[in-house]
């Protein structure tokens, strides 16, 4: 696994949702803060999209992609202006056709765990606008296309295609945002080869028993070098990230599956259970077992 597919992997809960929206004329929605992230894509026509908490009105034109990572409240509408007419989006009946340009949306939602969200994703701005540009990002359009596609025909096997592309496109927004990011430390992490090749490292063998020495060689650079340049993008330590990861693996098969402790503490680098616990208990405050048994009760049915 790479450090982008983990990030996104240790959070993802659930299979995503989308609804899809045909409006025209005057029109305006309100969406709710949302215990996720939301995204939308603009199929055809044009809107605009209007944060809850400040940040600038965006408008969205076909082929545009928006992230909102964190679940931000926001409105989207016919126009920028008052937004005190929005209607909840569960309550959106306008048919298309009463005397403006029709526009139609594909708004959907993914469920996340954010108990233990990777910084990359930590990291991300309120909203992540990709806006339609002829030779950007050619696999986040193509995902577009891909979805239209299957949204227009709902051909055999819709039911399986429509979530794989949905979690494609996260992935692909995930990427775009990275490649034009002016801020974040992440995207900075990524393109520097010492501490890229210690996170591969790390993230392909997380149980392996790896020190400070063997990472070092891994990535082809003296310990000291290792430390310094890690540490100073990253923020922690190479051993101190190791051990947090490794906890946030085992906090994600606790909750995903019902495989032994035993079994969760030996894929997460633990000789035994107790050394498991011991530390579990200390990052979360709460044991292996209890933490299971209140995140599965905390999951939506």
């Amino acid at each position: 696994m790479d450090v982008v597919s983990d990030a996104i992997s240790a959070v993802r809960t659930g299979r995503p949702s989308s609804n899809r929206l045909l409006v025209g004329g005057s029109w305006c929605t309100r969406l709710a803060p949302y215990e996720g992230a939301g995204f939308h894509v603009v199929l055809a026509g044009s809107c605009w999209l209007v944060p809850d908490r400040g940040g600038e009105a965006l408008t969205l034109g076909a082929g545009d992609v928006v992230l909102l990572p964190h679940g931000a409240g926001h409105v989207l509408a016919d126009s920028p202006g008052d937004t005190a007419r929005a209607v909840p989006f569960e309550e959106m009946r306008r048919p298309a056709g009463d005397g403006g340009r029709e526009v139609e949306l594909l708004c959907g939602k993914y469920r996340l765990d954010r108990s233990r969200t990777h910084p990359l994703m930590a990291e991300l701005p309120e909203v992540v606008h990709l806006p339609n540009r002829v030779g950007h990002h050619p696999e986040l359009r193509s995902a577009v296309d891909l979805l239209a596609q299957e949204l227009d025909e709902r051909r055999p096997g819709a039911c399986l295609a429509l979530p794989s592309l949905l979690d494609l496109l996260l992935i692909y927004m995930v990427r775009a945002w990275m490649s034009e990011a002016e801020t974040g430390s992440w995207p900075s992490v990524l393109n520097d080869p010492v501490t890229t090749a210690a996170l591969r490292a790390l993230h392909s063998d997380p149980a392996a028993p790896w020190t400070n020495d063997r990472l070092a060689a891994a990535a082809g650079v003296s310990r000291a070098t290792l430390a310094r340049r890690f540490t100073a993008l990253v923020g922690r330590a190479p051993m101190a990230y190791l051990t947090w990861w490794r906890l946030t693996l085992a906090a994600t098969r606790l909750r995903d599956t019902d495989a032994s402790l035993a079994t969760v503490a030996r894929e997460a680098g633990y000789g035994s259970p107790y050394a498991l616990s011991h530390a579990f208990s200390r990052e979360f405050g709460v044991t292996p077992g209890k933490y299971r048994g209140a995140v599965r009760e905390d999951a939506p049915a």
